[in-house]
Order: C-alpha cells, then sequence, then structure tokens
C-alpha cells in the first residue's frame, strides 16, 4: 500500500507540475530560455523536487493509514483467537477511526453473548448435576443387572468348565484342550464385560473438584488400566465458572477416548493454562492422525467436542496428518465476576 500510495502521488505531483508550466507558458509567463540545456537543467530540477514532495507525501499518507490499519488487524486476529480484552485505540474521526469505533461495539456486544453463553452453560452444569443425583439408584440398578446378567453367567460357565477339564483330562486330552481354550475365550470375553461396565463407573462430572485435579484423577485411572506415557502441565489452583469445567473436563474425556480407540498412540501430552483472561486447552499424541480432509474429522466425537467449545464461546483447533499424530488446541475467553484467578501454583508431571 505505501508504494503504491508513493507512486500515485509521484505521479500526480508530476502532472501538477506539467500543467503549471503549459499555462505558464500560454499566458506568457514562461520566456524561452537562452539554451536548451539551461531548460533541461531547470525542468530536470524541478521535475526531482516534485518526485520527492509527491514520494514524501505519499509515504506519510500511507504509513499513518497503514499503522492505523495494522492496529485494526491486531485486534480482529485476537477476537478471532477469543481473546476479548484489547479494544481498539483511538483512531481519529475519519473513515478509518470510525471503523475502529465500530469493531468496539461489536466486540462489546460479543463480550456480552459470551458472558451469557457460559452462565447459561453454568445453569446447565447446576442442572445436570441436580438430576444426576436422581439417577444414581437407577443406575445401580441396571449396573447389578448387567453383573448378574453378563459377568456372572460367565464366571459361572468358566467354573463349569473348568471343573469338567479336569474330569476329561486324563480320558480324552484333545478334548480337555478345548475345554482350556473355551475358558479362555469366556474369560476374555468376562474381562471385556467387566471392562466396559468400569467405563460407565468413569466419573462424568468433577464431583466438587477443581478442574485440575479432576483432570489427574482421571489420567491416573486412565494410566493404572492403559499402557501409555502421559504428560501434563496444569495451573494447579485455577478457578473457572462451573459450566466451562465441566465442558472442557468432557472435551478431555472425548480426546482420552478418540486417542484409546483411534490413534495407537504411545504418548500423550496435555497442557491447561489460564494466561489473563483467556483459558487455553491442549491435547496432543504421536498417534497415528489422520487427514482432516477426510470425513473421518467430522466423527461423532470431534463434532461433540466442536459443541461444547461452542457453548462456552471458545475455538477448537485440530491439527493433525496421517503418521504425524494429532493435537487439538481449545481457546476460550473467561468473562465476568467469575473469572479464573490464576495463582502460582502450576504443576506439571508425568504419568507412566
Amino acid at each position: 500500500m505505501i508504494w503504491r500510495s508513493m507512486g500515485e502521488s509521484i505521479v500526480f505531483s508530476l502532472a501538477l507540475l506539467g500543467l503549471a508550466l503549459y499555462f505558464l507558458y500560454i499566458y506568457g509567463f514562461l520566456t524561452a530560455f537562452s539554451s536548451w540545456r539551461e531548460g533541461a537543467k531547470l525542468f530536470l530540477g524541478m521535475a526531482g523536487a516534485s518526485v520527492l514532495i509527491g514520494g514524501g507525501y505519499g509515504f506519510w499518507s500511507s504509513h499513518r493509514n497503514s499503522a492505523r490499519l495494522e492496529q485494526l488487524q491486531d485486534v480482529m486476529m485476537l477476537l478471532e483467537k477469543g481473546n476479548l480484552s484489547r479494544a481498539v485505540p483511538y483512531l481519529g474521526e475519519d473513515e478509518i477511526g470510525r471503523l475502529g469505533q465500530q469493531l468496539n461495539r461489536i466486540s462489546r456486544k460479543w463480550e456480552e453473548q459470551v458472558s451469557s453463553l457460559q452462565r447459561l452453560s453454568t445453569n446447565n452444569a447446576e442442572l445436570a448435576e441436580k438430576a444426576r443425583y436422581s439417577a444414581v439408584v437407577e443406575e445401580r440398578q441396571r449396573l447389578a443387572r448387567d453383573l448378574h446378567d453378563a459377568v456372572s453367567q460367565q464366571l459361572f460357565a468358566i467354573s463349569m468348565t473348568a471343573t469338567a477339564v479336569g474330569r476329561t483330562l486324563e480320558k480324552d486330552f484333545e478334548k480337555a484342550k478345548r475345554q482350556i481354550h473355551l475358558i479362555e475365550e469366556m474369560s476374555s470375553v468376562a474381562q471385556s464385560e467387566m471392562r466396559a461396565l468400569l467405563l460407565h463407573l468413569r466419573p462424568v462430572h468433577l464431583e466438587g473438584k477443581r478442574l485440575a485435579q479432576g483432570l489427574r484423577e482421571l489420567l491416573a485411572e486412565l494410566q493404572a488400566k492403559v499402557p501409555i506415557d502421559i504428560t501434563y502441565e496444569m495451573d494447579e489452583e485455577l478457578q473457572l465458572p462451573k459450566g466451562i469445567e465441566d465442558q472442557l473436563f468432557r472435551i478431555v474425556q472425548e480426546a482420552l477416548s478418540n486417542t484409546l480407540r483411534h490413534s495407537k498412540a504411545t504418548q500423550m501430552e496435555i497442557k491447561l493454562q489460564c494466561p489473563a483472561d483467556l483459558v487455553r486447552l491442549s491435547v496432543r499424541d504421536n498417534g497415528v492422525g489422520f487427514s482432516p480432509d477426510e470425513e473421518k474429522h467430522a466423527s461423532y466425537g470431534l463434532l461433540s467436542m466442536r459443541e461444547r467449545v461452542t457453548e462456552i464461546g471458545g475455538s477448537l483447533n485440530i491439527i493433525s496428518a496421517p503418521g504425524k499424530g494429532t493435537r487439538i488446541e481449545i481457546r476460550a475467553p473467561v468473562m465476568g465476576e467469575e473469572e479464573g484467578e490464576l495463582v502460582d501454583g502450576r504443576t506439571s508431571g508425568r504419568i507412566h
């Protein structure tokens, strides 16, 4: 923009010079020179002065406008990332200044909408917590029925088959081998059934814990069941509105589930930080990855994460490629009086 403005100003100044010389000549104010060298010298001097003046004015004017546009661009980039804390400074009363004032009004309206979304998310989390308590008894009864119908019957069948092996071993060795193989299959099925039931017992809410504490317990529980190296870095004393905490906790659960089911990863890294009034969550693994252009990226798990991020007014960025692992970046503004207060309590660790 600067070079274009300088070029236009130079052309305009040369055109004005030529027009001025023409009128001076027409009205007799410009007399003939004694030699062509004297005329050429004067003309070149005036043309050089015009180029300098036009170029200088073009640079000054475009640089001033460019600096103001860069300020607008910086604020718009922060808004795109979910950071609503920075306002556009006063940029004058011209079109650019009015554009900055309009952008500030849009930012304030967006801030009010995000605050309303987060209050609604908090209210929904409180209602969901109350509803969860009313379903505890029913859930216990269902688990008891599943234990009786699935695992208990499998264990009884294993016991009966094992007793039969003892009687068959000396009479028919091949039949005993088949019975032992059957026991292995039934025990594998019973183990799968038990793991499935244990997944239902995993908490889906923080249950009064802080987000960092709930995530640490979730990672420790996961590591006890699955051989995977997990590192984390979290703000230990981070306090967020309940709606945001519950949504981020569920997002991490969904990300861990996707990693275990699809990525075949051996290492994971989780970071939870809150610089100023913006919370950042990062989940990274070294798995097989995928191509974001394929239909796989629109799976239920990723769609669920996008919906949860939208509910708290944040942004979700998924970076992945075949064979390069997957990284999930989440940013969400923290609004209102319940804004998170960050103290020197950051913790990091490794679970392996």
